[in-house]
């Protein structure tokens, strides 16, 4: 645990330095940047170090894996996002720990949540997941919605009981224009969080950006980085 603990902490210091560093270059404060850990495959002890190290956002993307360990995880002050595809049959189990779902990217997704905030008296900050390699009307591969979806389903959460609306997700895309192009990308999405900004003043969560482009991202303006490798190290593969 210790051994673990130093690697987490070490590895938790370079990252910091890189955001730093990234603010210094963009003209930005630190305070600007928040950097949610990533903590997928990883156990809930690693969370709990985290934790102690200060460490106040976490990310899951598998349901599966995030309840047990924000359940084991309960009493810590932690802020938990979900950054996966979420159906809508693992809607009631993420509304019971997550305080963002970051991967909001159909109206049926938002009704699911809406419905399970209400049933259980918790408000849930939702952000769009934006794909920008999809199709005018279509959604990423990855999920997410297209640039031209965004204005609808950002106006279906608003108006949604139980939920706010936080900003804008999105993830380097691996093709069409912006692929290898990263920089590029976030920058089109903090467009769009200007456009989205203009209809909801509050909606200025800019997520975007992990471990090998977070730089890119802050360059960009993003507010939240999603880092997983750089903190826990590169991940086993699931079998």
């Amino acid at each position: 645990m210790t051994d673990r603990r130093t690697e987490l902490a070490a590895n938790l210091a370079k990252v910091e330095e890189r955001i730093a560093a990234a603010c210094a270059a963009a003209g930005r404060d630190r305070a600007e940047v928040t950097l949610i850990v990533v903590t997928k495959t990883y156990p809930a002890s690693d969370v709990r170090i985290l934790s102690e190290l200060g460490v106040r956002d976490v990310a899951e993307n598998r349901d599966q894996d995030a309840a047990p360990k924000a359940a084991a995880s309960a009493d810590l002050p932690l802020t938990w996002h979900f950054v996966g595809q979420l159906q809508t049959n693992k809607v009631r189990s993420v509304t019971g720990y997550a305080d963002f779902v970051q991967s909001v990217d159909r109206p049926r997704l938002v009704e699911a949540l809406s419905r399970e905030a209400v049933r259980t008296g918790r408000e849930v900050g939702c952000l769009v997941q934006v794909a920008l390699d999809a199709a005018a009307s279509g959604r990423g591969e990855r999920g997410g919605v297209a640039p031209g979806g965004i204005a609808e389903l950002a106006g279906l959460i608003a108006a949604a009981p139980g939920l706010r609306l936080g900003g804008l997700m999105t993830v380097a895309p691996l093709a069409g224009e912006y692929a290898g192009r990263q920089g590029a990308a976030f920058e089109r999405l903090m467009d769009l969080s200007t456009d989205l900004r203009r209809a909801h003043p509050t909606a200025n969560m800019v997520s975007a950006g992990m471990s090998a482009d977070l730089e890119e991202a802050v360059a960009a303006g993003a507010t939240h980085v999603r880092v997983g490798t750089a903190v826990l190290g590169v991940r086993p593969r699931l079998g």
